[in-house]
């Protein structure tokens, strides 16, 4: 719509940028998410965190295998 010269954007794939036409010029910097509990919640609400740090881990395994192969 002709509002910007440039936008900034987090990329994963870059299916968003495709399907709109646009092309990366520069890459800004990397991007990691980071999952935060702390001590006390652990030892009060591991039947709840537990499972959740579980599935977690297996699927960085997943995405950390996929991407040797």
């Amino acid at each position: 719509v002709g509002l910007a010269d440039a936008i900034v954007d987090l990329v994963s794939t870059g299916n968003t940028l495709r399907a709109n036409q646009l092309v990366e010029v520069e890459q800004i910097g990397e991007v990691s998410s980071r999952l935060i509990v702390n001590q006390a919640s652990m030892k009060t609400r591991s039947a709840v965190l537990e499972p959740l740090l579980r599935r977690l881990a297996a699927a960085v395994a997943r995405r950390d295998h996929e991407a040797r192969f």
